[in-house]
């Protein structure tokens, strides 16, 4: 006899992911979305989603539910199978795998996880960096797919083959754009894809991150030249000549290095790996994705509430 297949969907309970979406969202009083009035009422649940609770306004007269105003709205597939759509996201399964999990058609299963990436891409809180951080660059190789426009654009037809991208430094011509790191030591990071690698492109990126007067460790690319100048503490290793960390202070600590940063990249490309052929479109969504799982330091149903939390507060 063949063992019976378990449906997952069947195990998520529908009120338990009703209640942890009140909780979230309004931990201490409701509130309406349409003016943020606290003077609302319940007028009972929902006709085809039962533990789904609807109120009204008395300010604005105004009826919503609980998923009004959030990327959990007005969608055919009920609340619990996008709650377990980014659970399967938190463990960084790929689309092919998730649409197996949850049995759901792979096109339908691409649209909410790009739905579910952009969301808390364009909610995170943004970063601040002091006290002593270090500054990076990494190359992953992007191209246009599912873009036909933009591969038209270049003149040739799509590749059939793995994108290999043009050797030394890259750039989005060149299909292999640069992602700037900045991360704090014993802190949090930021990344973000660039068209390049210039002194005007990271300018603006390191100032509206790092606070001044902060202590930057990078190598010792000529980009990173003018941090004294932009009003940074700037101390560099030399990787060319084979230096990968220094003790300027002679305390037998080996204080200047980039290798926090490195390390970080390491885990970006283990992240990355199983989303074969990421377009250089919607490569910033899932940097920006794994930034936020990142920072938020949480694993499993913490991380799971604090990725819900973000998308409908």
């Amino acid at each position: 006899m063949e063992p019976m297949k378990v449906n997952i969907k069947t195990l998520i309970d529908d009120v338990q992911c009703y209640e942890t979406v009140r909780e979230l969202r309004w931990p201490e009083i409701r509130e309406c979305p349409f003016c943020d009035s606290i003077n609302t009422i319940k007028k009972g649940y929902d006709d085809r989603e039962s533990a789904k609770q609807r109120y009204e306004c008395k300010e604005c007269g105004k009826r919503f539910d609980d998923l009004t105003g959030t990327i959990f709205a007005g969608h055919h597939q009920p609340l619990k199978v996008w709650i377990l759509c980014l659970y399967f996201m938190e463990l960084n399964l790929s689309n092919n795998q998730i649409s197996k999990e949850l049995d759901l058609n792979r096109g339908d299963v691409h649209n909410m996880t790009a739905q579910l990436r952009e969301g808390v891409v364009k909610k995170k809180p943004w970063i601040t960096l002091q006290d002593e951080v270090e500054c990076d660059e990494v190359y992953i190789v992007a191209g246009h797919k599912g873009n036909p426009e933009a591969v038209s654009k270049k003149g040739r037809d799509g590749r059939r083959n793995r994108l290999k991208g043009d050797r030394g430094r890259g750039t989005l011509e060149k299909e292999k754009p640069p992602i700037f790191g900045i991360i704090q030591r014993c802190g949090q990071v930021v990344i973000q894809m660039l068209p390049n690698v210039r002194q005007a492109t990271i300018e603006p990126l390191i100032k509206a991150t790092i606070q001044p007067e902060t202590l930057v460790y990078t190598d010792e690319y000529a980009i990173y030249n003018r941090l004294n100048e932009w009003g940074y503490d700037h101390e560099s290793v030399n990787h060319e000549a084979g230096e990968y960390a220094r003790d300027d202070d002679g305390d037998g600590f080996y204080e200047v290095h980039v290798n926090t940063m490195e390390g970080f990249w390491s885990l970006l490309r283990s992240w990355i790996r199983p989303h074969r052929g990421i377009s250089q479109e919607k490569l910033p969504f899932y940097l920006g994705f794994f930034e936020f799982v990142h920072n938020v330091g949480k694993r499993g149903k913490s991380l799971l509430h604090s990725l819900i939390e973000v998308l409908i507060k």
